[in-house]
């Protein structure tokens, strides 16, 4: 959380460091607070990519930029290179803003996941994303994989994308995060988004790529690019990028 709060820091204009200390400091005292705080992390904090250069990774090739306009301050920060960027490819300031107010609540594990959960279920597709960008952040262990799966149900891209971070990446069944990557594949979402890929790719994905990659060749059409190399080097054993 240091590390995503340093990044943040240059990203906020006055206004919004005092709204999200304010909003931290009211969620800490009363978690409740929480559902009406959540909600307004957009409007405060902006919707800028987190990271320059890191916009739009998470969402389909050619999948236009539908978020509400961004009004905050321009972005004049250097990036900060201390954190490696491609842990927040695809954040926006929003994202980051979100999961310090999550970080905020209180530490046990039990109440903790109730609020996480109904913060996701009454969230439109920003603040779902949110929720899904913070879980490896949170010290839920796999107790909030509910949430996980439910967006993985989804046809939306931004959040298939967001749930194939780290936290799937370290407590998604082999099977559930197998079907992930083929959704990802259909709704051709960037496979540079599933976190620790080439850790947990393995034959029976690849299988399940073959058998997808000949359905489509019946019908005329191929794999996206990125599946292919995937499918490829499955086949031959070879590292995956």
């Amino acid at each position: 959380m240091d590390d995503l709060r340093r990044v943040l820091a240059p990203r906020l204009d006055p206004h919004a460091t005092r709204w999200l200390a304010a909003a931290t400091a009211s969620v800490a005292a009363d978690p409740d607070t929480l559902t009406s705080l959540f909600p307004q992390a957009g409007r405060w904090c902006g919707r800028k990519p987190l990271t320059p250069g890191g916009a739009g990774q998470w969402a389909a090739r050619g999948e236009p930029d539908t978020s509400a306009p961004d009004t905050s301050a321009p972005d004049t920060s250097a990036p900060d290179t201390s954190v490696p960027r491609t842990d927040l490819d695809g954040w926006q300031v929003q994202d980051a803003a979100r999961t310090v107010l999550l970080a905020a609540l209180p530490t046990a594990t039990a109440p903790r996941v109730a609020v996480v959960t109904r913060i996701y279920q009454h969230g439109d597709a920003a603040e779902k994303r949110g929720v899904l960008r913070a879980l490896p952040l949170l010290n839920l262990g796999d107790a909030a994989l509910a949430i996980t799966r439910d967006a993985l149900r989804t046809n939306d891209s931004r959040l298939v994308a967001a749930a194939l971070g780290p936290y799937a990446a370290r407590h998604l069944d082999d099977q559930a995060w197998r079907h992930g990557v083929l959704k990802c594949v259909f709704l051709e979402v960037d496979l540079t988004v599933v976190a620790d890929l080439e850790r947990r790719a393995d034959a029976e994905l690849g299988r399940m790529l073959g058998d997808l990659a000949a359905e489509r060749a019946a019908a005329g059409r191929r794999l996206p690019a990125d599946a292919q190399v995937l499918l490829g080097r499955l086949a031959n054993a070879r590292p995956l990028w």
